[in-house]
């Protein structure tokens, strides 16, 4: 590991002082094709394989924050070096969309993808995967970032240059969707108070679980309090888990949040939950390895059929004693029959609520 850590340090005298020095780059100049052999190789299967006989999603979410690396070195791939000189890091996971409701395990997987927007230092991939005679499966926006070879500071890219009415279209959804997460972050709960419409919501949820002669709260039918509805779990970060600059690999993170939070909305809902979207995961803070990390389950919005849990992860030092965020994490899983209601009891879960609301209406509106 040292030696390699030498060895991309001294990458840093290829790195341009302004993107201006950089040749732009086109879409297809990115685009890269895999596959997963999941039909035809039984012992990869095996990995792949979960109790339900259908494929273990959180593989695919590390699956997919490989290929998204692996499309921004190819965006940024030096043809002096035969390498791209910079380090490619996992900074949001816009969203997830999941086009069928399982992926089969004895059917190999295509997956495809280049980038399609770029900023000064940052990088936005694409990608989708298909499988033979089902179409698509799932459709993938994440959103990295360039750092210098010892990922200490920021680095250019190129840029990148749409060719075609199609390409065009593609870079311009691609400025929207920019614009949308700047609103959103602009807008949120810990930043701003909910809107009069939140807050009747709110106010109206209170006036249910009130008991007529205040002696408190009174739990309405087939509902949940959020403080009943958690689940936690731990992971020690071990050395396996770590990517070349010696911490944990991102896709690792997301696969246990994944999975905590399937397992909370199962032991919730009493039925098999089935993932429909994953958004706005935002990487914070990266892990070290030896750290403790601590997971956090929460149910915070249901409706109908569906859940939305919230995963909030964090790293414990256990030398100082300090809590640090790393990421939270937004899944909305699809159910086998009508969940209860969670019901918020103080204020900053009834801010959850909202916050879990706003993420499942912005996925049924991207499924409509």
């Amino acid at each position: 590991m040292e030696r390699v850590l030498v060895e991309r340090a001294s990458l840093s005298q290829y790195l341009a002082q302004s993107q201006d020095q950089l040749p732009a780059k086109r879409m297809k100049d990115s685009m890269i094709e895999a596959h997963l052999p999941l039909g035809s190789q039984p012992a990869l299967r095996e990995k792949y394989l979960n109790s339900h006989n259908s494929v273990r999603f959180g593989r695919i979410l590390e699956d997919l924050d490989c290929l998204g690396v692996l499309i921004c070195y190819s965006h940024t791939w030096n043809e002096e070096l035969q390498r791209s000189p910079l380090s490619i890091v996992t900074a949001l996971v816009d969203k997830i969309d999941m086009r069928q409701n399982i992926i089969y395990p004895d059917c190999d997987i295509k997956c495809t993808g280049h980038v399609t927007w770029v900023g000064k230092t940052s990088i936005e991939a694409t990608m989708h995967m298909s499988q033979v005679l089902f179409s698509n499966v799932l459709d993938a926006t994440f959103v990295m970032v360039a750092r210098d070879p010892e990922n200490k500071r920021a680095a250019f890219v190129n840029p990148l240059k749409p060719e075609g009415l199609e390409e065009e279209a593609i870079f311009h959804q691609s400025e929207v969707n920019k614009t949308k997460r700047v609103e959103l972050s602009t807008a949120s709960l810990l930043k701003v108070a909910p809107t009069a419409e939140e807050r009747t919501l709110i106010h109206n949820l209170f006036l249910n679980t009130l008991d007529t002669r205040f002696r408190g709260r009174i739990l309405p039918p087939n509902s949940v309090w959020m403080e009943d509805a958690k689940l936690k779990g731990l992971e020690i970060c071990h050395p396996e888990e770590r990517n070349i600059f010696n911490r944990i690999f991102g896709g690792f993170l997301m696969r246990k949040a994944y999975e905590l939070g399937r397992a909370n909305a199962c032991a919730f809902a009493g039925c098999r939950p089935t993932v429909v979207a994953v958004d706005d995961i935002l990487f914070r803070k990266p892990v070290e390895i030896g750290s403790l990390l601590l997971l956090s389950s929460q149910v915070c919005y249901t409706e109908g059929m569906y859940v939305q849990v919230r995963v909030h992860s964090e790293v414990l030092d256990p030398l100082t004693r300090q809590h640090n965020t790393t990421n939270v994490f937004h899944f909305t899983f699809h159910l086998e029959k009508d969940v209860p209601a969670v019901v918020p009891q103080s204020y900053g879960e009834s801010m959850l609520y909202l916050d879990g609301k706003r993420h499942f209406d912005g996925t049924m509106r991207n499924h409509c």
